[in-house]
């Protein structure tokens, strides 16, 4: 069976730079990938990639930034007053460093050091590098496609069963339109 989106897969993958340095490795850890294809959980060219596998494939792939992690964005440095840390804090280049930020929980690395303000770096560690991956399909999990759905599901729920049905939506398809698809797809 190939897969598509909806199924639910696990893999094993190994991530690498150009320069061959690997950054991830699924089996180093001793577990799989796990998620659901289509999804949006995973950059879009991983899900991309393993589209259409069957199980106990492997497969090579390089992506751009585009298909990663993005660009590396120059509005993602930010300057933060030296107080916002704490009193004994140690300021080291290139460290990350982790906190609560208005928008809730973050990471980001210490790119400079000034007198009395840190400039931190929000992007994704990976952002702006070509990524190499070799993946293997361990399992595949065709969803139950005559699984049923309800009017009554809030947009969330309604928005994540069409996607687990294959239907192009996005999160700005509206709930009737979502319950449209739905219609026309039964």
């Amino acid at each position: 069976m190939k897969v598509q989106n909806g199924h639910n897969v696990s893999v094993h993958y190994r991530g690498t730079l150009s320069d061959g340095t690997e950054f991830d490795n699924s089996k180093m850890r001793g577990e799989t990938l796990n998620f659901q294809l289509g999804s949006d959980k995973m950059i879009r060219g991983f899900n991309d990639a393993v589209l259409g596998m069957t199980v106990g494939q492997t497969k090579n792939i390089s992506l751009t930034p585009s298909e990663a992690y993005g660009d590396r964005r120059p509005d993602a440095l930010q300057d933060v007053p030296k107080l916002a840390f704490g009193e004994n804090f140690v300021f080291k280049l290139g460290e990350t460093v982790q906190g609560n930020g208005p928008r809730g929980p973050f990471l980001a690395k210490i790119h400079e050091v000034k007198d009395s303000s840190v400039v931190l770096d929000f992007n994704h560690p990976l952002a702006g590098k070509d990524l190499n991956f070799e993946i293997e399909l361990i399992s595949a999990k065709e969803l139950n496609s005559a699984a049923t759905w309800d009017a009554s599901w809030k947009k969330p729920q309604l928005f994540e069963f069409a996607k687990q049905q294959g239907l192009k939506v996005n999160t700005k398809t509206t709930k009737a339109q979502l319950i449209s698809a739905l219609e026309a797809s039964a």
